[in-house]
């Protein structure tokens, strides 16, 4: 799948089969997140890939329906660097758009997974100067939702000026 077809396809996935995801694969998908462009090549992140189920399923409490996922990447940022909220956000977007090109769903659970940060960080012992940046379940979607609809090119897009 080239890359436009991915950045089409890609959705919220919040459905899974349980079928499992080759350690292969997530190595690709880590691999897209730590390619990503960081401020000053300061590279401040750390990939937590989860694959054990009782794991999993603490984790889930994020977003209860993460537990059917067949990983969960936690994303965890250096705070030291200027840029570590835009750093990571970039290398999360390379994560979910390598899982679409791979066939995998996710999501973003930035919101729901910060209020629990805190039990999430001592349960991945993550040290007590990192943040968690995000929680991101991958699996085999149960199916791809259709859009629901874009603002259009023209609705979003200026020349020159506003």
């Amino acid at each position: 799948m080239d890359t436009f077809e991915a950045i089409r396809k890609r959705r919220s996935i919040r459905s899974f089969t349980g079928d499992p995801v080759p350690k292969e694969d997530l190595k690709k998908i880590v691999d897209a997140g730590r390619l990503a462009p960081s401020g000053n090549n300061k590279q401040p992140w750390h990939f937590i890939v989860v694959t054990d189920k009782g794991l999993i399923q603490k984790l889930s409490v994020a977003a209860e329906w993460s537990a059917q996922a067949s990983a969960m990447i936690a994303v965890v940022m250096d705070t030291v660097s200027k840029y570590w909220l835009e750093d990571g956000s970039a290398a999360v977007e390379n994560m979910l758009l390598a899982a679409t090109a791979l066939g995998y769903g996710t999501c973003w659970l930035e919101g729901n997974a910060l209020p629990h940060e805190d039990s999430i960080k001592a349960w991945l012992k993550i040290p007590e100067d990192l943040r968690l940046l995000t929680l991101i379940p991958v699996g085999v979607p149960v199916n791809w939702p259709e859009s629901k609809g874009k603002k259009t090119l023209a609705e979003v897009m200026h020349w020159e000026t506003f």
